[in-house]
């Protein structure tokens, strides 16, 4: 690895860091270069644009959420219900938590039609919906797939505004349909 690959990769990690911390609302290229320890010269120096920045950060955090998940899955794949009673309270964990806030910041940007989250969005969605089919016992893995993101998604939205427990209750019914239905 050349010098300036071990900078740009200090630099990464520390605006990831940041990131989690304070959110995208905090990504401008000032603050940015202060959280890597650098000006913002430098900071475009090993970037192109500050497309580039955003693009190579969010790319960090998904690998780091990626990593996280992994130390919570299932060592054998499980059938839907299973997985999301298996992986829910460590996504709503406040671990995990830093991680699903950023991901809602990304998918309202993109819904604002901002191009940049719209593509970083779409890879890092593709990367989860990739990594989720492969913890499935399914079928159809890739529809059970869109299904869990689905689900997490809906009880992230619910945990942001104030609503966990309705998505928590939900779980707890859904849990006890697949019970029953054994």
């Amino acid at each position: 690895m050349k010098k300036a690959d071990g900078r740009r990769a200090a630099i990464l990690d520390r605006l990831a860091d940041h990131v989690l911390a304070h959110g995208l609302i905090a990504s401008s290229l000032r603050p940015l270069a202060k959280a890597a320890e650098t000006s913002d010269r430098m900071l475009l120096y090993y970037f192109a644009d500050k497309a580039e920045i955003i693009s190579a950060t969010l790319t960090v955090l998904a690998a780091r959420m990626v990593n996280l998940l992994n130390a919570k899955a299932s060592p054998t794949p499980l059938p839907l219900k299973a997985l999301l009673r298996h992986l829910e309270p460590a996504l709503m964990a406040a671990e995990f938590w830093p991680f699903m806030r950023v991901w809602l910041e990304i998918a309202s940007r993109a819904a604002g039609g901002d191009p940049i989250y719209r593509a970083v969005g779409e890879q890092i969605g593709r990367g989860f919906l990739a990594w989720g089919a492969a913890q499935l016992e399914s079928n159809e893995p890739e529809v059970d797939a869109a299904r869990f993101l689905v689900s997490i998604e809906g009880m992230v939205l619910l945990k942001a505004i104030g609503l966990a427990n309705v998505g928590a209750r939900s779980l707890e019914e859904l849990a006890k349909k697949a019970s029953t239905n054994r």
